[in-house]
């Protein structure tokens, strides 16, 4: 006899679950690059225009969390890149992403910002 939920499975073990594809995680390098790029525009933002107290109490210290941990993040990244992306990561607000674009090419090998060049087709 079937069940409301599916047919019966009785004798049988249940089927192996698939657990689900892992996603990718972020990594904390470039999450904090943004975090420091973005709360520093809004900070600039802020100078430039109302100069708000309470904005600039906000994103002060976390424009400055973001910074240091860019800066510790670049210093631990292994491998030879060590010292140019922990120089990179001292740039102020994009700092990280350059530190990160640095580490990535030279882990992977490969320029970041252009796409890999196309092959020719084979001759017919």
């Amino acid at each position: 006899m079937a069940s409301p939920t599916g047919p019966s499975t009785a004798g049988h073990p249940p089927a192996p679950v698939e657990p689900p594809a892992p996603r990718p995680r972020p990594d904390a390098l470039l999450v904090a690059a943004h975090v420091e790029l973005a709360s520093l525009l809004a900070l600039l933002a802020n100078l430039a225009t109302v100069h708000a107290p309470a904005v600039s109490s906000l994103l002060g210290p976390t424009h400055g969390c973001a910074y240091v941990f860019v800066c510790g993040a670049a210093v631990r990244a292994g491998g030879g890149a060590r010292t140019r992306a922990a120089a990179l990561a001292l740039v102020p607000g994009v700092g990280g992403l350059l530190s990160r674009r640095h580490l990535t090419h030279h882990l992977t090998g490969r320029r970041t910002s252009r796409p890999a060049p196309r092959q020719a087709p084979p001759p017919l």
